[in-house]
């Protein structure tokens, strides 16, 4: 049975086990400020969790923006009332029953929300059936396509648009393997495919992912967590929501792994967490990057906004405090959702508002019992046709999805979070919106001021063991007098390896007789063999390639004569390595 089948049972069952859905745990609340009494009331459903900050920060931006769009102007013909259903966001039932209520008992026309991708598959489908948009700016997974679902409105971004921004970030920095740590949801999952392609695209490789459950605890993320620490990839894309993405960073910084070396990216979902949270959260993302849609700050609507939004916000949650500003794109999207769907409303011609009711028959028992909305195809049509500069930008609906094109990166530096640079189509990766100019990053993880390179040795690989010859002359080249060694052949052989595009732990160990510490334990061709018998992984020194030396199986020599450095091959694809050196 397919899974649009399965979702139509649910729903059916869900529409006939309650004749008055949603009353319970959901509550309607309309907000009307019609003082005239001549409009036409027009009623529109919310879904939202407002136990979550997504939630209760974007119902009072809604209600914000009903206000204001309706003290704007006297000349409406139409008066948006709101009807919100508080649900929990990780319950598609409860939100299927929610939608239904709406649908069949008020006849909203048009609903918007959920929360999620997860909840938003069930309402989608009743949206189809009953004719009613269903308008998201919270729902992002890719798997949700107003390609084919006719009355599917998603006034915030598709996930996929984040992809190449993130793949271009990785690319800037040269970083080869990337590992998505995600939520294991539809919102999660949806990304992964398209990551993985845009990360193919600049080469980067993604060795593993990490899917963490919503109800993961503290000792399930843990455990995931060593078992990355014990992986060479140092590069993490974090895809998840506030709640799970803040117990992932604490947990991360207990394990360590907020230190020196390794890399957190963070996708828009994610990023506002530090204006939301505040020091509890910035506390655990020291050094942290994150993407987000850019929203210009030279906007005076949306700076009257921020003041208001803030005044409003504290009178009404006096023991909050931590948000202090709606900046999160959500909350900015919310309110031009509500103001697009306000002067749509107005430009729809039909006036009857009552559900079609033709093709109902007696004790049906198909969702065709909610019967379907006359000006749904209408309204639809006038939302994907709004255009108009909001609080968060340019709202311009493309396939009934919003455009963007501008990116900006932010860095977490100190108790907030500054904006390093942006990406966007035409520059990629750079400092300023129109320019080349390169990214500054303040801090990575740890307080490094260079950037990490991407890749480490494995807390579980064993430490390379670099074989020197010990002798009393030509110290120059090498001297094990001192600990670690010193010479122009250590020096050589440190740069080299410190120029590869990943970290490799080695120990210098002198080739001595253990009866004299100042005396070689043998020639220099004993020395060389040690390779061969697995005693070393490579040797340094002043070492002449003859011919008997290389017919042993060793597979790179430098600088012949003067320097040698001879390396094992077959070392480095054994279990010894883990078999984790990369391939470039």
């Amino acid at each position: 049975m397919g899974k649009p089948r399965y979702h139509l049972i649910l729903l059916l069952f869900i529409l006939f086990s309650s004749p008055r859905i949603g009353q319970n745990k959901a509550y309607a609340q309309g907000i009307n400020s019609n003082k005239s009494g001549n409009t036409t009331p027009f009623d529109v459903g919310v879904i939202l969790d407002n136990s979550t900050w997504i939630g209760n920060i974007s119902w009072g931006c809604m209600s914000m923006a009903l206000e204001d769009f309706y003290n704007s102007s006297s000349n409406f013909n139409k008066r948006i009332s709101l009807h919100l259903r508080d649900v929990n966001k990780d319950d598609p039932v409860s939100s299927a029953f929610a939608a239904v209520d709406l649908l069949k008992n008020v006849q909203v026309q048009a609903i918007i929300g959920p929360q999620t991708s997860q909840q938003a598959k069930f309402i989608i489908e009743l949206g189809n059936n009953s004719q009613v948009p269903i308008i998201s700016f919270t729902a992002k997974s890719p798997s949700l396509s107003s390609m084919q679902s006719p009355f599917f409105i998603r006034t915030g971004i598709n996930d996929t648009s984040q992809a190449n921004v993130l793949a271009s970030l990785v690319q800037h920095f040269r970083w080869k393997q990337v590992v998505p740590i995600y939520a294991d949801t539809d919102f999660g999952n949806g990304i992964i495919p398209h990551l993985i392609d845009a990360f193919a695209e600049v080469d980067a490789r993604v060795p593993y992912r990490s899917p963490i459950p919503i109800s993961a605890s503290d000792a399930d993320i843990g455990r995931e967590l060593e078992k990355l620490k014990e992986m060479q990839t140092r590069v993490f894309i974090v895809h998840m929501e506030y709640s799970l993405g803040f117990k992932l960073f604490s947990n991360a910084k207990k394990a360590g792994m907020m230190g020196k070396g390794y890399v957190w990216i963070t996708t828009y979902g994610l990023t506002d967490i530090v204006d939301l949270m505040g020091p509890s959260a910035t506390n655990v993302m020291q050094g942290v990057l994150g993407i987000k849609p850019y929203i210009t700050e030279n906007n005076k609507k949306l700076q009257d906004f921020k003041a208001r939004w803030r005044k409003r916000f504290n009178l009404e949650n006096p023991f909050a405090d931590q948000v202090t500003d709606p900046s999160t794109v959500f909350g900015l999207w919310a309110y031009d959702t509500v103001w697009a769907l306000a002067k749509a409303a107005e430009n729809v011609s039909a006036t009857n508002y009552t559900f079609s009711m033709n093709n109902v028959r007696n004790n049906t028992t198909d969702l065709e019992s909610i019967g379907q909305s006359q000006i749904g195809s209408e309204l639809t049509q006038k939302i994907s046709n709004t255009k108009f500069y909001g609080i968060s930008g340019k709202f311009h609906l493309v396939d009934r999805q919003l455009e963007t094109n501008n990116f900006e990166i932010v860095n977490v530096v100190g108790n907030k979070r500054l904006r390093i640079g942006f990406w966007t189509q035409a520059y990629g990766v750079s400092q300023r919106l129109n320019s080349t100019v390169d990214v500054k990053v303040h801090r990575w993880p740890g307080g490094s001021p260079d950037a990490p390179k991407g890749w480490e040795w494995p807390t579980n690989g064993q430490t390379l063991r670099i074989g020197v010859p010990v002798k009393p002359g030509f110290q120059e080249f090498v001297n094990v007098s001192h600990s670690p060694p010193t010479g122009y052949c250590i020096d050589v052989f440190n740069l080299v390896m410190g120029s590869l595009p990943y970290n490799v732990a080695y120990n210098y160990t002198p080739f001595a007789d253990p009866k004299d510490s100042n005396q070689m334990n043998g020639t220099y061709d004993d020395l060389v063999y040690q390779v061969f018998l697995k005693n070393f992984d490579a040797v340094v020194g002043d070492i002449t390639v003859i011919a008997n030396r290389s017919r042993t199986p060793i597979s790179l020599c430098l600088t012949l004569s003067l320097i040698c450095v001879w390396w094992f091959q077959s070392r480095m694809s054994t279990g010894r390595m883990h078999g984790h050196l990369p391939s470039h």
